[in-house]
């Protein structure tokens, strides 16, 4: 039986559509035939032919929103204006950039929580375990290694990745690594990555089952999520998991976590740039 089924899939990002998204793993179709009302057992053999990619990137794409500077402007107004601030979706909110500084710096943080943005991120595990520590204002739907066979894709740093940790801990700094030391990492991950896959597969291929084989895949494996914020919650985790020289607070963050948020604050910029403007005026302190 073949791992691959055709599937019919519609999706709401253009760029999102764009992805070879023809085939369906089987674990994910539908069965193609019952028999007494349950699911006919599939054994899952895996592709030998199917080999492990690398990325040293990550994907982040803003897949839907409603999130504008008005937002903040009609929320913050009820306080005072009642049914009248309604008047604030109509009117453009330069005239009221002050408005948006004041809340920002006295920290009235709930008119910037009226608003929604849906991220589709692909990244390392490692990331996505940090990622998930966010947990007020965020909502999560990853990937599952229960119900599908987990794709060979893994992560090992680029060039341009600092690799030396310096410094005691609390106050250290990462400086580059000499090209033998990018030369041993990148060999050495890629080769402990093919025997965790090889061994996934060799489970899969007897039958274990998915959750069980899954075991053995290390944390740099690639995996996807759709993660849900406002710009409350989004200015918190760029606060903690972004380095930036108008922080009022400094932060030093894994760069691999810090590379999935800098993406995403470069899409919220665009939304909201009254509220950004105010976010880094401000010390980039969430509100």
């Amino acid at each position: 039986m073949s791992d691959w089924v055709p599937c019919t899939v519609h999706f709401l990002s253009k760029s999102l559509a764009e992805r070879d998204c023809r085939w369906w793993p089987v674990s994910w179709a539908p069965p193609r035939a019952m028999h007494h009302g349950r699911t006919p057992h599939v054994t899952e053999i895996p592709a030998e032919s199917e080999k492990a990619g690398f990325r040293s990137d990550v994907t982040v794409e803003l897949v839907k929103h409603s999130a504008a500077d008005s937002d903040v402007l009609w929320a913050a107004r009820v306080s005072t204006a009642g049914e009248q601030s309604l008047e604030e979706i109509t009117k453009d909110p330069e005239r009221s950039k002050g408005l948006i500084n004041f809340l920002m710096r006295d920290r009235h943080g709930s008119p910037f929580e009226h608003n929604s943005m849906t991220f589709f991120i692909s990244a390392p595990i490692f990331v996505f375990r940090e990622f998930m520590r966010h947990r007020v204002g965020w909502s999560y739907n990853e990937e599952s290694g229960r119900y599908r066979r987990l794709e060979p894709v893994f992560y090992v740093p680029g060039e341009a990745r600092k690799l030396v940790q310096q410094g005691r801990p609390g106050k250290y700094e990462f400086v580059e690594g000499t090209a033998a030391q990018h030369e041993l990492t990148g060999r050495v991950m890629e080769d402990a990555y093919r025997h965790a896959y090889e061994a996934y597969q060799e489970m899969l291929a007897a039958g274990v089952a998915r959750e069980v084989a899954r075991s053995v895949l290390p944390v740099g494996l690639f995996s996807s999520m759709y993660a849900t914020c406002n710009a409350r919650s989004l200015m918190h985790f760029l606060g903690l998991r972004t380095q930036h020289e108008q922080a009022a607070v400094p932060s030093f963050p894994q760069r691999e976590i810090e590379m999935v948020g800098e993406k995403m604050e470069a899409a919220w910029s665009r939304l909201m740039p009254l509220t950004h403007a105010a976010f880094n005026a401000n010390g980039r302190v969430a509100p």
